[in-house]
């Protein structure tokens, strides 16, 4: 079996440093696929980057945390602050839809309108992931897997970072990644056999990218990073070292690297 390689980035959508870093991550560097937010600021513009750019895999990046969701705010007042934005209280919003057959029609609604309107972009949907990896909720991740089958899609990515790729990587979330790989098969969905990218969030340099490039094992490898060209932006996370994820994806020993093995989007690479 080869070594095929998703780079993925997310977050295409939320604010034109972004959308900016994706296309050059992409022209210019090893990145073959993005994650879409709707909804935010920049939505329209990362569309534009993603018709320019047909050889980029997109794929939605589910929002239900720290954005703006697609349905009026006052549709789904359980998820929503009074601001109109989408709780932030992770914890305290898992439990509501645990516990409340409202908040999770409107979980229903608001999900199903996100996939609305990626379709209305006339955009292929590559993949499904979450903001935040919200989709270890598996009330969420129950309905986002259905809708997902009922639109197509055919690939997901399941949030497993093997420690001995990733020293530190953390083994807690291991049972909640066999349920979602269970719930992922019964809808149809495929996924990459392992993610890159959690460890390092935020802090994905060119030496931890290219030091860990020649390690990987066999199968397919999804690598995930946040290029911006700079941070400080609307919905930047603090400490977040954009440009240097961004100089990671471009630089020219992952290139090197990333040329000895097969790389594309999630179709092509789980042949989804």
């Amino acid at each position: 079996m080869t070594t095929r390689i998703i780079f993925n980035a997310d977050d295409l959508g939320l604010a034109a440093p972004v959308n900016a870093a994706i296309e050059a991550a992409h022209r210019e560097g090893v990145l073959t696929a993005a994650s879409l937010m709707l909804g935010e600021p920049a939505t329209a513009e990362g569309v534009e980057v993603a018709r320019r750019n047909p050889r980029l895999a997109v794929g939605l990046h589910l929002t239900l945390t720290d954005g703006t969701p697609c349905l009026p705010p006052e549709r789904i007042p359980a998820l929503v602050r009074p601001d109109g934005r989408f709780r932030d209280d992770m914890a305290g919003l898992g439990l509501a839809l645990a516990a409340s057959p409202a908040a999770r029609a409107q979980l229903r609604a608001e999900i199903a309108a996100q996939f609305a309107a990626f379709r209305a972009t006339g955009l292929a949907c590559d993949h499904l992931n979450a903001h935040k990896h919200y989709h270890l909720h598996p009330v969420i991740a129950a309905i986002a897997f259905a809708e997902a089958a009922r639109h197509g899609v055919r690939a997901v990515r399941i949030p497993w970072e093997p420690p001995a790729l990733v020293p530190g990587a953390g083994r807690a979330l291991l049972p909640m990644i066999l349920l979602l790989r269970r719930l992922a098969a019964r809808h149809g969905l495929r996924a990459p056999d392992r993610v890159v990218g959690l460890r390092w969030s935020g802090a994905f340099t060119a030496d931890r990218l290219a030091a860990v490039l020649p390690r990987l094992p066999s199968g397919v490898t999804e690598i995930y990073l946040h290029p911006a060209t700079a941070g400080g932006f609307p919905g930047a996370a603090p400490g977040y070292r954009y440009a240097e994820e961004l100089a990671a994806l471009t630089d020219p020993r992952v290139r090197a690297a990333a040329a000895r093995h097969a790389t594309g989007g999630y179709a092509g690479m789980l042949g989804a």
